[in-house]
């Protein structure tokens, strides 16, 4: 008997996918080995990434690296499936959950710093909901809360302004074409993009 092997086809998307969730996690666990002052107060540095993602290439592109960040991160910090992990993955999920609905607000009033802000706040939203159901009584929380809330609004706005830099940057060095606005672009197959992409004025 002749031995059949599983091959599984590997498109260019797949590819990019693995790349930014690579960086993505690199950014978790550097940002792992930073000291805080008050715990669970982290700038979010991956959520540059999951929020370029989710404006160049669509909201599956960046579901799937915010959840390959979230499972690989906790493999390699040990708290896969610890209280740290599910408080990270609840945060990821509301976060989510904020930009499958915010992305479709009128792009002149909600840019990336308003993304960045709101998916900020529906992370920390998520992780204290979560922690109030599992882990502290409510009257902690609402202690904490005004301390998690200007963190998320402080650490969402400088994430969105430098996703804004970024995306303010010469067409050539990100890649799309001259004129082309990547908020509301989607690459369809070969890297193409979609008529939908909007010209920049």
């Amino acid at each position: 008997m002749t031995r059949s092997a599983i091959e599984l086809p590997i498109h260019d998307d797949d590819r990019r996918i693995a790349r930014l969730a690579a960086l993505a996690i690199g950014l978790t666990l550097a940002e792992a080995a930073l000291p805080s002052p008050i715990p669970g107060v982290k700038p979010g540095l991956a959520n540059i990434v999951i929020l370029l993602v989710l404006l160049q290439y669509g909201w599956r592109a960046a579901a799937w690296v915010s959840g390959l960040r979230v499972l690989a991160g906790g493999l390699l910090l040990g708290s896969l499936f610890a209280p740290g992990f599910w408080l990270s993955a609840s945060g990821a999920f509301v976060s989510l959950s904020v930009l499958a609905v915010a992305r479709h607000l009128p792009p002149r009033h909600f840019g990336p710093v308003s993304l960045s802000v709101l998916a900020a706040f529906g992370h920390i939203g998520g992780q204290l909901a979560l922690v109030g159901i599992w882990l502290l009584p409510a009257a902690s929380l609402i202690k904490l809360s005004p301390v998690f809330a200007a963190a998320a609004l402080v650490f969402g706005t400088v994430n969105g302004l430098i996703v804004a830099r970024m995306l303010a940057a010469p067409a050539s060095d990100q890649g799309w074409p001259p004129g082309m606005v990547a908020s509301g672009c989607e690459p369809g197959a070969g890297g193409t993009q979609e008529p939908a992409c909007r010209q920049s004025p």
